[in-house]
C-alpha cells in the first residue's frame, strides 16, 4: 500500500503543479512546468525527502531510493496524465 499511496500523492502533486490555477501567478519558467515527466521526477524526490513526516508511506533513507522513487513518480505521473484528462478517462476511436 505504501507504493500506491506514494504514486497517487506524486500524481496529484504533479497535476496541481502543472495545471493548478492557484500557481498561475507564481509558476516560474513555463518550459519546465509543462512536462509531467520532469515535474513528476522532482515531485518523487520531494516526497522521498518528506516521507519521514508522514504515515502514508515509508521508505528507507539511502542513496538509491530518491533516484528510483523519482523515476517511478515521473513514469506514473506521465502515464496517468495520458490516461486521465479533465473530462475523465481518455479514449481514442478510429
Amino acid at each position: 500500500m505504501d507504493l500506491l499511496y506514494f504514486i497517487l500523492c506524486a500524481y496529484g502533486i504533479t497535476q496541481i503543479l502543472l495545471y493548478g490555477h492557484i500557481f498561475d501567478k507564481i509558476r516560474p519558467d513555463k518550459r519546465f512546468f509543462k512536462c509531467p515527466m520532469c515535474v513528476g521526477f522532482w515531485t518523487g524526490i520531494l516526497l522521498y525527502l518528506v516521507n519521514g513526516y508522514t504515515e502514508l508511506f515509508s521508505f528507507e533513507y539511502n542513496f538509491v531510493n530518491p533516484i528510483l522513487l523519482g523515476c517511478l513518480s515521473s513514469g506514473t505521473s506521465y502515464i496517468l496524465g495520458m490516461i486521465i484528462g479533465d473530462g475523465g478517462i481518455r479514449y481514442e476511436s478510429n
